[in-house]
């Protein structure tokens, strides 16, 4: 019992610590940061208008020979609304079931994309998720593909270069857009945009050589973001640049870690990808495979602060009066699991599922996603597929379980016995332990069997905190009643009496229904177990579900959930199998004990 004991505590702590990080650090990084993009948006707001600079002038140093030009915008920022920023160039107009949009005809890049099926809140009535967006606004982020010429080649696309529609102007799943662009040196450029139903673009540019003589050039893409999410990491999940390519494989560079480190080149590379993470949504760029190419990512300081994941292919040969074309995708979207493994699949991209960060523990947190997403496509509600995954669990580790809850019995039957060994050798641990290991043997008994059912539960819990954490499926999901977002904390509080009292409470104060469910199951469970003799122990089990339900009142309301319906099935379990045993089921015992009176010394 004593290791047993001492097992929960060990467990308890480290439960603590998690939850006092996320509580004092997490929680009050995210307000600084939100706080720090504020200000630093009304600073170069306010900037600018004294400036009097026009929105997307590029007056940062010019490229060198050969090198992927600056990024447009790079020293102004517009203090004009999205809406106005866009109506300040020509564009072509994106409508997909999926997404909607345009393509920017100033660099023919995506820089206007929404999310038709994503909203900011769970209110169905709230903005749609902007995605990408012109770089003249504080938070431009968009996604390019262009070419690097020299001076055989004269001016190749850019992200300057105003391309011209040639026919249709609306880019749907069943329409493409042709853009083209002629420069004074006899080279004509067709770039082509398609795009799937869901969120996969592919951009085919087709350079025709009029001229008398071979030009070379090069391919180059970006994609390009001028602000941070509002939101901090932690370190459940990686957001920032990211790519996987040539031999180096994944690559994660947080913002924080590139900020530091300015940029970061690996080795060329045939294939792979590479481009900007957040927690849900993502934006990369899938190379040719035809040239090899180089991929870099990098933060730069000149003008405006951006962060870059960009690659720049090997010359591209085109000979006097030839052709020649480079393909190259643009991922922009929702990190949807299914979608994300059928692009994988389907269109040979490698390891493109890395763009989900299931963490080291991804042997255990995909099976769980599968066996929720599977439940749920039954039962049509994620909280009920969590119920019942829960149930699963249970059911496939139930013979060991069983097994432990059984020597849990027995060890409640010999309780008097070592309770005597404690009193007998209360002077001499060593022959105590000796006793007890004795009787352990006498009685064949594991003391170490009661951990099982605790420990089997770890695994289970921090897969499911982070399935609930990083996809996207998770998100806005209901449960039933108030709880109307699964991967958020219940709403609710006792100390405004569940909303009847209309204020406002410190994070701390939310303790909402489901915790409160949970710390009483968790409370019944510990109680079915005899009091610790020791006085501290006797404190810490008791005032134990006080602390887990103040402290799980801020991790999602699914892990709650799961774990209140984990306790009621653990109390079912453990006592039926102890009422085989024929052990004594102490709740009411303990429940009658922490309520009785002590007596007083003089009594």
């Amino acid at each position: 019992m004593e290791n047993n004991r001492n097992f929960f505590i060990t467990i308890a702590l480290s439960v603590l610590i998690l939850a006092v990080w996320q509580y004092f650090y997490v929680l009050p990084r995210s307000e600084a940061q939100r706080e720090a993009a504020r200000v630093e948006q009304q600073r170069v707001e306010e900037q600018k208008k004294a400036a009097g600079t026009n929105p997307g002038t590029d007056t940062g140093t010019p490229a060198a020979p050969g090198a992927i030009p600056n990024a447009p915008g790079t020293d102004a920022v517009t203090p004009a609304g999205r809406e106005q920023a866009l109506a300040t160039t020509t564009r072509a107009k994106i409508d997909t079931p999926s997404l909607e949009g345009s393509i920017n005809l100033t660099g023919a890049r995506l820089d206007d994309l929404k999310l038709k099926h994503y909203t900011e809140t769970v209110d169905k009535n709230s903005p749609e998720i902007s995605l990408l967006n012109p770089a003249a606004l504080p938070n431009g982020y968009y996604a390019e593909i262009g070419f690097v010429g020299n001076d055989k080649t004269g001016a190749v696309p850019g992200p300057e270069t105003v391309w011209a529609i040639d026919g249709n102007a609306t880019l749907t799943p069943t329409t493409p857009v042709t853009l083209t662009y002629s420069n004074d040196k006899g080279l004509t450029f067709k770039r082509t945009f398609s795009v799937d139903t869901n969120y996969m673009f592919t951009v085919s540019d087709t350079v025709q050589n009029a001229g008398t003589a071979a030009v070379s050039l090069s391919n180059y893409g970006r994609v390009t973001r001028f602000d941070k999410p509002l939101v901090a990491s932690t370190y459940v999940l990686h957001e920032g640049l990211i790519g996987f390519t040539g031999t180096e494989g994944l690559q994660e560079h947080k913002y924080a870690s590139i900020e530091k480190d300015k940029q970061f080149t690996p080795g060329k590379s045939t294939d792979g990808w590479l481009g900007i993470t957040d927690k849900y949504w993502a934006v990369t760029l899938v190379p040719t495979e035809k040239q090899p190419f180089q991929p870099r990512y990098a933060y730069f300081e000149d003008g405006r602060h951006r962060y870059q994941s960009d690659f720049l292919t090997d010359p591209i040969t085109v000979d006097a009066g030839q052709s020649a074309t480079v393909e190259s995708e643009i991922f922009a979207g929702a990190k949807e699991v299914g979608k994300i493994n059928a692009y994988a699949e389907d269109r040979h991209i490698k390891r493109f599922d890395l763009l989900i960060d299931w963490g080291w523990f991804h042997f255990i947190t995909k099976p769980m996603f599968w066996l929720i997403d599977t439940l749920y496509k039954f039962f049509g509600n994620f909280g009920l597929a969590i119920l019942a995954t829960t149930v699963i669990v249970k059911a496939i580790f139930y013979p060991l379980a069983n097994k432990s809850y059984a020597s849990m019995a027995n060890m409640k039957k010999v309780q008097p016995k070592m309770l005597e060994i404690r009193e007998k050798y209360a002077d001499d641990k060593m022959k105590q332990q000796q006793a007890m290991m004795e009787l352990y043997k006498t009685e064949k008994i594991n003391p170490l069997a009661g951990c099982w059912p605790v420990a089997l539960q770890i695994p289970v819990f921090f897969s499911l905190y982070k399935v609930l954490y990083i996809t996207i499926e998770m998100r806005h999901a209901p449960f039933f009643g108030w709880i109307q977002d699964l991967a958020a904390p219940d709403p609710t509080s006792l100390f405004n009496l569940f909303g009847l009292i209309p204020v406002t409470l410190p994070h701390m104060l939310m303790i909402g229904v489901w915790p409160l469910i949970m710390g009483v199951t968790m409370f019944l469970q510990m109680r079915m177990n005899p009091t610790p003799p020791d006085p501290t122990q006797a404190a810490i089990f008791t005032w134990m579900p006080v602390i887990f339900t103040f402290m799980m009142a801020g991790f999602p309301a699914g892990l709650v959930i799961y774990w209140a319906w984990n306790n009621t099935l653990s109390i079912l379990q453990q006592g039926i199998i102890m009422k085989r045993q024929g052990a004594k089921i102490e709740r009411w015992d303990n429940l009658v004990a922490l309520f009785r009176k002590k007596p007083s010394p003089a009594e």
